[in-house]
């Protein structure tokens, strides 16, 4: 393979120009922002239908687990939709998959049915794949090669702003009710499944709406007329594969640094209203009001990390805030209070660069892997489907102590230190 080629922009014949860039480029943003607020709701439905459902906190963890496991399973066959049909076909079937699982949180509501609402999790985890293994590269590659990290930051920066509005469209979601094992034992059959279909009724029409704004973007999407980014070698046939991919060791290092933020991330907010009730003493809505302050705190992290690596390298600032984010966790541990609520809001900032940092590196200087290798890195997701279960499954095992479930994700920033400390660093023999 030659390590000198870079993707080419074809775009129907036509010159290059940044200016003709910026509309196709603002079409992905909005990509970003939308499974931003699929992800973001999670963080709130997990809370919910625990309630709704009668679960217990590893039995919640399974809306997780539904959505990033879809990750997993199909970021091959996205890869392999995004080769042969190209960024925009691929884009428009992830935004119907996706409306399509939204779509069926009205049957799951209506008949209380966990399974459906995880088979409706599933689906949208399938779309959220087609989008992020063809709209990261995308963002990435739209320009000159030496901005990539800091487009996509940019990018990633309105996938943040999702997770404030998130909380809003959260306030229609939670009741604010909440009752004790004792309190739903006394009451009445019919009493009690009354209560649970209200609950669980309460999801319809946030998703209704989102299905619907989906299959509108989708539509724009197929009428509008989007350059095609191919990698080519300089004789002008392509040879990236996706096992082949791996040959580069430091694409390997940032798949396992993305497993371990993905799941660090997603620890973090599914139990963020919960920890914030338990620590903090919250009710309900308090604590989703924090967990806005979460987002903000990571939609602020976007802006200023995205105007930090325009003067540090990619790698020094995802280390500094990889130690930022392990002196985070032990407050969230050992803390008392208030202070745990505010060390987890924290981390919403320092977390913020990571994943579009991670990713950057990983293909920086792939050439014509950067197709397979963006498989990888989605596939690297399925961390947020395996993670959030462990660390319920320890909140469980000590009795439902949320806090010492942090350990979980204090772990995940000190491998994320090392990958920006070492693993990020392109191999002279990609063979090692």
């Amino acid at each position: 393979m030659n390590h000198n080629t870079q993707p080419e922009i074809i775009a129907e014949g036509e010159p290059s120009s940044g200016k003709k860039y910026l509309l196709p480029f603002i079409l992905v943003v909005s990509l970003f922002f939308l499974w931003g607020m699929a992800h973001n709701l999670d963080s709130i439905l997990i809370p919910h239908l625990k309630k709704a459902c009668n679960l217990s906190n590893s039995q919640s963890t399974l809306i997780d687990t539904s959505v990033f496991l879809a990750y997993f399973l199909m970021a091959i066959p996205a890869g392999v939709l995004l080769k042969r049909f190209g960024y925009k076909s691929t884009m428009i079937t992830g935004l119907l998959a996706f409306a399509f699982g939204a779509f069926l949180f009205v049957p799951a509501a209506n008949n209380l049915s966990y399974i459906t609402f995880l088979i409706a999790l599933f689906i949208i985890g399938c779309g959220l794949t087609l989008l992020e293994t063809s709209s990261n590269p995308y963002a990435a590659i739209l320009g000159s090669p030496d901005k990539a990290a800091w487009r996509l930051n940019l990018a990633a920066t309105f996938n943040g702003l999702a997770a404030p509005l998130a909380t809003i469209v959260g306030r229609f979601i939670l009741s604010g009710k909440s009752h004790t094992k004792e309190e739903l034992a006394a009451m009445t059959e019919t009493v009690r499944d009354n209560y649970f279909l209200t609950e669980a009724s309460t999801v319809k029409t946030p998703y209704i709406i989102l299905g619907t704004v989906l299959v509108l973007v989708a539509l724009l999407f197929y009428f509008m007329k989007l350059p095609e980014v191919k990698t080519a070698s300089k004789d002008g046939v392509s040879e990236g594969s996706f096992m082949g991919a791996l040959k580069h060791k430091h694409l390997r290092w940032a798949v396992i640094a993305q497993f371990f933020y993905v799941g660090a991330q997603v620890c973090v907010t599914s139990f963020f209203i919960r920890a914030a009730q338990q620590a903090g003493g919250f009710d309900e809505y308090t604590a989703l009001y924090y967990l806005g302050l979460y987002g903000t705190l990571f939609l602020a992290g976007r802006f200023v990390g995205t105007a930090l690596l325009r003067y540090i390298a990619s790698n020094k600032l995802l280390s500094i805030y990889a130690v930022i984010s392990v002196l985070l966790s032990l407050v969230a541990i050992f803390g008392d209070g208030v202070i745990v609520v505010y060390a987890l809001g924290g981390l919403g900032f320092f977390m913020s660069i990571m994943f579009p940092t991670i990713f950057a590196l990983g293909i920086d200087g792939i050439g014509d892997d950067t197709k397979p290798g963006s498989s990888w890195l989605i596939m690297s997701i399925v961390g947020g489907a395996i993670l959030p279960y462990s660390m319920g499954t320890l909140i469980d095992i000590y009795g439902d102590n949320i806090q010492i479930g942090y350990s979980i994700p204090l772990v995940c920033y000190l491998i994320i230190l090392f990958f920006g400390l070492r693993g990020y660093k392109i191999a002279h023999n990609n063979l090692k």
